[in-house]
Order: structure tokens, then C-alpha cells, then sequence
């Protein structure tokens, strides 16, 4: 199923987007995309129902994909030819950083350059949605407490990242760095996650063209890793890293300007678009 959210900031009605390509309200069936809702429970009831029979929505405004996240967890350096382009060497275990969950908008909201700010970039991410408490869980048993996928794009301001003291959360964590959506795909629909193309573009020039298979720790890896640490809850975010192709990596580096346009997507996670604005 592609679960998403439909309508103005703060009144999105929870949605299933068809096969048809139709866009079905699902406010008389669950709250919103978020909680138990994305439980392996919640999702077989939604599965269940018949599309046909829930009233159409006409397309507007589409939300984040997933409401009530209160984890939104970035893993860094780990696509094994992004580190080699930042020159930077893979970690022995996976980097971890937060952004702030106030970063979330929609898949296709403007994206607001900070005041200040310099080295505004870009990094198209697999999200991975966890739908069940997940807390010391074995890899083997790690995709039992995923809810699905979701394509992100990871702004960064890489001056505010990692030319001032400090972790990398406040170059990660302004208003608008974290569209996620336009779907939360559920998983049954992703059979193989490490496989996946992936593209970005600005202003129409590829940037980013990888794929998911040059991950350098999995999803799998990945939920179980982390729940060794924190419990990991229904909503939360793991965005698990982007391929070369970032501003940062070029020579000579290329950063965004208010105005332009970064477009991405990722195989089966559908497409982003935004325009970059000046923060007034």
C-alpha cells in the first residue's frame, strides 16, 4: 500500500493513494498515518478494505507521509562512495545524528535557506518508518517492526554542520530540512530495500544517480543497531543516507541559491520537488 497525507499544515486527512492512481480518504477508518495505525495490525485492517469504497480526494497540498514521528534518525557516511567523495573513511559502526523533528514538511513545500547561511545541500535518503516498539531486537527479527519506506531529502547547511563547534544536528535540523514523502510505502511492496536506483536533480542537472546496494550498513543492520541504544517507536524516522553527487563533494563545491529547484526520487518511494526560498 502507499499511505499518505492529504491537505493544509496541520489538517492533513490520512489517505491511500490506489492503484488507479486515486487518491482515497481514510479519515473514517484511522486518526492519521501514525501510531497504531502503521502497526502490523493496523496496517492488515487497512489493508483490507476495498478502495472503491472510500470517498476520493482531489489532489492538493501533500503532507509528510507519516505523522506523530518523535525519532528522526540520520545515520551518516554511509554510502561507501559518498565517504570516498567527501574524503572521508567509512566508520567502524554506523555515525548517528538526530534532526529535529520540526524539520518535517511535505514532499513538495519550499525548503527555506537559514539566515546566514552559505552551504545549503542537498542528499536524497531511503527513510525507513518504524510501525512497532523495537527495542534490543536481532537483525534477523529487525524488518518484524518495519511499517514501510519513504523517500527523503536530508538538507544540510554544511557551514552550520561542520565548520562551528559542536555535532552535526544544527546544520540537519532547520525549519523545512526534512521533506518526507509522498508515500510511506508499506514493505510488502519493497521486497529487496538494498536495491533501489536513486536520482536527484537542480534545476533539471542529474546530480545524484546511485542506488541503495552501495549501502554500507543495511536496513536490516540498521533497526537493529539502533534499538540497542533507544527504543525505537511507531512513527519514527531512520533516514539511512545518501550516494555521492552532494554539493559538498564537488569540485569546486556547489551549493543552493534561493530559487532554484532540487527534484528527486527513489524506485517504488515516488518523487520529491521543492523550490529553495530565502528565509525572510
Amino acid at each position: 500500500m502507499k499511505l499518505m497525507r492529504i491537505g493544509e499544515p496541520g489538517h492533513e486527512k490520512p489517505a491511500l493513494f490506489d492503484n488507479k492512481g486515486k487518491i482515497r480518504d481514510l479519515s473514517g477508518h484511522v486518526a492519521d498515518i501514525a501510531g497504531s495505525a502503521i502497526s502490523p495490525e493496523g496496517l492488515a485492517r487497512i489493508a483490507v478494505l476495498d478502495p472503491e469504497s472510500l470517498p476520493e480526494l482531489q489532489p492538493s497540498r501533500i503532507g509528510a507521509c507519516v505523522a506523530g514521528t518523535a525519532k528522526f534518525i540520520c545515520i551518516g557516511l554511509n554510502y561507501s562512495d559518498h565517504a570516498a567523495e567527501t574524503g572521508a573513511t567509512v566508520p567502524p559502526e554506523p555515525i548517528i545524528f538526530m534532526k529535529a523533528t520540526s524539520a518535517i514538511v511535505g514532499p513538495n513545500d519550499d525548503v527555506v535557506i537559514p539566515r546566514g547561511s552559505v552551504k545549503t545541500d542537498w542528499e536524497v535518503e531511503l527513510g525507513v518508518v518504524i510501525g512497532k516498539t523495537a527495542k534490543y531486537v536481532s537483525e534477523a527479527d529487525a524488518m518484524d517492526y518495519v511499517a514501510g519506506y519513504c523517500l527523503t531529502n536530508d538538507v544540510s547547511e554544511r557551514a552550520f554542520q561542520s565548520e562551528r563547534s559542536g555535532q552535526w544536528t544544527k546544520g540537519k535540523s532547520c525549519d523545512t530540512f526534512g521533506p518526507i514523502g509522498p508515500w510511506l510505502v508499506t514493505k510488502d511492496e519493497i521486497p529487496d530495500p538494498q536495491n533501489l536506483g536513486m536520482w536527484l536533480t537542480v534545476n533539471g542537472e542529474k546530480m545524484q544517480d546511485g542506488s541503495t546496494k552501495t549501502m554500507v550498513y543495511g536496513v536490516r543492520y540498521l533497526v537493529s543497531y539502533l534499538s540497542q541504544f533507544m527504543s525505537l517507536h511507531p512513527g519514527d524516522i531512520i533516514s539511512t543516507g545518501t550516494p555521492p553527487g552532494v554539493g559538498l563533494g564537488m569540485k569546486p563545491q556547489r551549493f543552493l541559491k534561493a530559487g532554484e529547484v532540487v527534484e528527486l526520487g527513489i524506485e517504488g518511494l515516488g518523487t520529491q520537488r521543492q523550490t529553495f526560498v530565502a528565509d525572510v
